[in-house]
C-alpha cells in the first residue's frame, strides 16, 4: 500500500459550530475516523499543520506547507492537504509553482459542509482524494473535489454552496474518481523532479477595472506593491477617457520597476491585447506582460513566485513566461 501524509490545515471540512458561526475545530485524526474505508486505500500518517479558516490562509502558510513537503518528500509516496475552499485555488496555484515537476502527487481537498454534519460532501471528497493520491498515475499538484481532478494552475472556485464548487478553467479535468477508481483523461510522462522553491513576494495587487475608474489609484499601488495585475475589460484594453492619464500612470509604474501584468476579467478564453487599439498601443509602448488565459489565482501565484525568485526585470519576465504545469503564457 502507498504511504500518504495527510497535512491538515483546517477549513470547512474540519469545522464545528460555535456561537458566532462555524470555525475549524476537528484535528486530522478525527477527520480520518469518519472515513473507515481509508484503511483499505493506503497507509496514512497525519500532521496537523494549522487549523485555520482558509480566509486566513496566505503566502506564510503555503510556504510552510511546501517546506513540510520538501522535508518529508522521501518518506512518503504522496501528500494530501485538507484546505478550506475559499482560498484553495490560490493555495493549489502557489504550490504548483513552489513544487514543480513532482513525480509524487500533492493533492488538495476540502468540503462545502463540515465532515461533522450528517449530510456532507466531506467524506466522499476525502476518500476520493486519497484514492487519487494512492493511484500509480498521480503526480504533481491537483485539487480533487466532487469527483473531479483539476490541475493546480487551472482551478477556480465558481460556486459558494454547491458541492461542485470548483471548475477547471479552459482546460480539461485531468481525471475523475468514480466508484473507487481513477479514470485518467490526460496522461503525462512521469515527471523528473521534484524542484522546490522557497521564496514568494506577496507584494502583488490585483486591480479589477470598472467603468470610470480613476487612474489615481496607481499612485497608492506604486508606493505599496511590486507588481500590479490589471484585470481589464474584454480581451484586454486600458481606458483612455480623452486623456493619457492611464498611460502616464503605467509609465510611472514601469519607471519605478513595478511589474504590470494585464489579464482579462472575463472568465473564459483569455486576453489578446493586440486585437483593439486600446490594448495594442499600450502593450507595445510599455512592453507589457499578458496573463492570456491564466486564472486570476494562477497569475497572482506566479507573480509572487517570479518576484521572489528573480533579481531583475529580465529574470522576472523569464520566470513569468515560463510554462509551468498547465498554465498558458503565450
Amino acid at each position: 500500500m502507498k504511504k500518504i501524509l495527510l497535512i491538515a490545515t483546517g477549513g470547512t471540512i474540519a469545522s464545528m459550530p460555535t456561537e458566532s458561526g462555524l470555525a475549524p475545530g476537528l484535528c486530522s485524526r478525527e477527520l480520518l475516523e469518519t472515513v473507515p474505508e481509508l484503511a483499505h486505500v493506503c497507509d496514512i500518517d497525519t500532521l496537523q499543520l494549522f487549523n485555520l479558516d482558509s480566509t486566513n490562509m496566505c503566502h506564510v502558510q503555503w510556504l510552510e506547507i511546501a517546506k513540510t513537503i520538501r522535508e518529508k518528500y522521501e518518506q512518503y509516496d504522496g501528500f494530501l492537504i485538507t484546505h478550506g475552499t475559499d482560498t484553495m485555488a490560490y493555495g493549489a496555484a502557489v504550490l504548483s509553482y513552489l513544487i514543480q515537476k513532482s513525480p509524487k502527487p500533492v493533492v488538495l481537498t476540502g468540503a462545502q459542509r463540515s465532515i461533522s454534519q450528517r449530510d456532507t460532501d466531506a467524506r466522499e471528497n476525502l476518500l476520493n482524494a486519497f484514492i487519487y493520491a494512492a493511484d500509480d498515475g498521480a503526480q504533481g499538484v491537483h485539487i480533487v473535489f466532487d469527483g473531479k481532478v483539476i490541475e493546480g494552475t487551472r482551478a477556480t472556485k465558481t460556486r459558494t454552496k454547491s458541492y461542485s464548487a470548483f471548475s477547471s478553467m479552459d482546460y480539461p479535468e485531468v481525471a475523475v474518481v468514480r466508484g473507487g477508481r481513477v479514470l485518467h483523461y490526460i496522461c503525462k510522462p512521469k515527471a523528473d523532479g521534484p524542484v522546490f522553491y522557497e521564496s514568494l513576494d506577496p507584494r502583488v495587487f490585483v486591480l479589477k477595472l470598472t467603468p470610470g475608474i480613476q487612474p489615481g489609484i496607481f499612485d497608492y499601488l506604486a508606493d505599496t506593491y511590486r507588481a500590479v495585475i490589471i484585470e481589464s475589460f474584454g480581451v484586454g484594453g486600458i481606458p483612455v477617457y480623452d486623456s493619457e492619464a492611464f498611460a502616464d500612470k503605467i509609465q510611472m509604474l514601469t519607471e519605478r520597476d513595478t511589474k504590470v501584468i494585464i489579464k482579462t476579467q472575463v472568465a473564459h478564453e483569455g486576453s489578446d491585447m493586440e486585437v483593439y487599439r486600446v490594448g495594442f498601443t499600450i502593450k507595445q509602448r510599455f512592453n507589457l506582460l499578458e496573463a492570456y488565459d491564466m486564472t486570476t489565482e494562477a497569475a497572482f501565484a506566479k507573480t509572487m513566485w517570479a518576484l521572489g525568485n528573480s533579481t531583475d526585470d529580465a529574470g522576472f519576465r523569464a520566470l513569468f513566461t515560463q510554462a509551468v504545469g498547465a498554465d498558458k503564457v503565450s
